[in-house]
């Protein structure tokens, strides 16, 4: 009877696909959807890891993993700097990963290895696929159009147009400007990442569009409906097979890849709310506010009247280590018009009816999530490709607001009342569920994005 429920993929040899992801918290999580998206397609999965942020591998026992070191504990490294973290990883993890990859390879018996799938800030990896022959594709783990902002940044740089010695330029070139190579963006949304040696920063930029351009292939969480203008420009700057696939999380249940402990008694608390009357609040895994800012949130919370589920992540108040810079008695004063959790179920939360806003750092993953529930935004990007998302949220798909930075209890105050409570919101609330409908669209048989991962299948069984 087994046999009748094999694809034609499994009747014939099977194929095995070997991912390997960036070790931070908003790439492990696609890279691994990703995973389960091919498994259920009939290939079958090992992923490659680091040490560092080592993923919970018993939540996937389809899966085989390979640990390998990375040297970034020994020397300190943390999220604090991202791209000094990630400089060192392209340095460090070459050797272990050619040969955890070699030794993979030597050992094939039952099944065939296909090809690489790696995490597009994992440049080294394109050198070392090469020098086994084996095809590498590249997942991005962000949307397109901020992509497109980086390569401009890398185009800008290579014209000089960047001073290397910091970010001052931007003050110079007045804020409100478009960017130049792509004016859909303004210089103060350029996606910079700060970091102790900004020519790192460039010098990441370009190795990794470099070595993207000399993969076998592209493949993005994001689909065709959402970012159509986008595309074009894509496929005419990289030459190279593309697949907008997404959104991952769509094509199963709620599962989590979080590096963190959910906290379940959101959705337990969502539940006792009115539809669409809640606010959730998580700005993600790696942002963090300072004392002041933390508490112009909280002010700007509880003067709004909403009700309100907070991620208050532990190291989210610069030190502090949780909720100690909060006024004494805050939340009996709110009076169960709140709820604060280390970690939320976001996925779920999003999903729930009661949940009728989402104040975001604008992560693609979280954007992403947001959309796929049709629940509009409150952003507050903090840095790189956030900037890019949340003016494309609040201007070209005009599916929330932007703070702009302005962590002020009245502007906080104001722009929750504006999406919740207010016409306007409920304007952006309908044209957010038109996206919402495009996504479901695209992934259904037919649909742009349903045909991309037949494409992609069909790829990978030709190498």
């Amino acid at each position: 009877m087994e046999n009748q429920r094999e694809s034609p993929l499994q009747q014939r040899k099977k194929r095995r696909v070997i991912l390997f992801p960036l070790p931070l918290q908003g790439h492990i999580n696609p890279m691994l959807q990703l995973a389960n998206i091919l498994y259920g397609k009939g290939l079958s999965i090992t992923v490659i890891h680091t040490n560092f942020n080592s993923p919970n591998t018993s939540n996937y026992p389809h899966f085989d993993f390979c640990s390998i070191p990375d040297g970034l504990l020994e020397v300190g490294a943390s999220t604090s700097d991202v791209i000094a973290l990630v400089t060192l990883l392209n340095v460090n993890c070459v050797v272990p990963f050619r040969d955890c990859l070699a030794k993979l390879l030597s050992n094939v018996e039952e099944e065939s290895i296909a090809c690489l799938i790696t995490d597009a800030v994992c440049h080294f990896t394109q050198a070392v696929a090469d020098s086994l022959k084996l095809p590498r594709i590249v997942l991005r783990t962000s949307s397109i159009s901020s992509f497109l902002a980086f390569a401009a940044i890398s185009l800008l740089h290579e014209k000089g147009f960047f001073p290397i010695k910091g970010f001052h330029f931007l003050s110079d070139l007045g804020s409100e400007a478009p960017m130049p190579e792509f004016p859909s963006v303004r210089v103060k949304d350029i996606p910079l990442i700060e970091t102790r040696d900004a020519e790192k920063f460039y010098q990441l930029l370009m190795s990794m569009m470099s070595q993207i351009k000399a993969s076998s292939g592209l493949i993005w969480n994001s689909f065709q409906d959402l970012e159509q203008d986008a595309l074009p420009a894509l496929e005419r700057d990289f030459r190279i097979p593309i697949f907008p696939i997404g959104a991952f999380h769509k094509y199963f249940p709620a599962s989590s890849s979080s590096l963190l402990t959910q906290d379940k008694s959101s959705i337990s608390w969502l539940d006792k709310q009115a539809p669409k009357s809640v606010l959730y609040v998580s700005f993600g895994s790696i942002a963090a506010v300072n004392e002041a800012e933390f508490l112009e949130i909280a002010w700007g919370l509880a003067n709004s009247g909403v009700p309100f589920l907070w991620v208050v992540r532990p190291g989210l108040v610069r030190g502090f280590e949780w909720l100690e810079p909060l006024p004494k008695g805050f939340l009996e004063m709110l009076d169960g018009r709140a709820h604060i959790v280390k970690w939320a179920p976001q996925q779920e939360v999003l999903a729930h009816p009661a949940t009728g806003g989402f104040w975001t750092h604008n992560g693609w993953n979280s954007t992403l999530e947001s959309i796929c529930e049709g629940v509009p935004m409150i952003c507050q990007p903090c840095f790189g490709d956030q900037l890019v998302i949340a003016r494309y949220v609040s201007h070209i798909w005009r599916v929330g607001l932007h703070l702009e930075k302005r962590l002020e209890r009245g502007e906080i105050e104001t722009a929750i009342r504006r999406v919740i409570l207010e016409a306007e919101g409920q304007e952006m609330r309908d044209r957010i569920m038109q996206l919402k409908e495009k996504v479901d669209v695209s992934l259904r048989q037919g649909g742009s994005s349903y045909q991309s991962l037949e494409s992609l299948i069909s790829y990978i069984e030709s190498f």
